[in-house]
Order: C-alpha cells, then structure tokens, then sequence
C-alpha cells in the first residue's frame, strides 16, 4: 500500500515533464513561425486595402505599373503607354514610392 501511494506522488512529475520539451518546441514555433508570418499578413492586407488611383506598384510577376483604375478584386495597371493589364489586387507585392518608374 505504502509502495503505491509513493510510485503515483513520483510518476505525476514525470509525466508533466515529459510535455515540457513539445511545449517549448511549439512557443519557439509560433514566436519565430507563426507570428511574423501573421504580421506580414497583416501589413500586406493593410498595403492592398490603401491602394489608389495613380500609385505606383510592383506585382508578383515583376510588372511594374501606375494603378489606373481599382475594382473590388482586380486592379487596373498601366506598364506602358497605352498598354493597360488588368490584375488580381493579392499579385500586388510592393506600393513605389512617386517617380520611381520614371527614373528607371
């Protein structure tokens, strides 16, 4: 009886300790995975919402282009003169700043 009593206070312990290495394998997964992937998430959802009229935007193919008209999910792009695509807002990956396609 006695024996029982002091194998269960000792295997509780154990037990708990036996977790501790998937618990700290999953907070460094999701401080150095998770939440950074989830910030730039969050920055590129607030880029494509503030797009407009006249910026200038890189896309996922490297067109470069001014914005010349904004739909709900596609945008309108000007890489030429007189050459107009129509694309996808979540293929735009970078907002120029003003006159960086001029000066390319």
């Amino acid at each position: 009886m006695f024996i029982s009593y002091a194998y269960a206070a000792e295997a509780a312990p154990t037990d708990l300790m036996s977790f501790l290495p998937f618990i700290i394998i999953f907070v460094l997964f999701y401080f150095m995975l998770i939440r950074p992937q989830m910030k730039q998430a969050k920055a590129h959802k607030l880029m494509i919402d503030s797009l407009k009229k006249d910026d200038e935007i890189v896309t996922n193919g490297g067109f470069l282009g001014k914005v010349v008209k904004i739909k709900d999910q596609y945008v309108t792009i000007e890489i030429a003169a007189g050459t107009q695509i129509h694309i996808q807002k979540q293929s735009v990956i970078t907002l120029l700043t003003k006159g960086t396609i001029k000066s390319i």
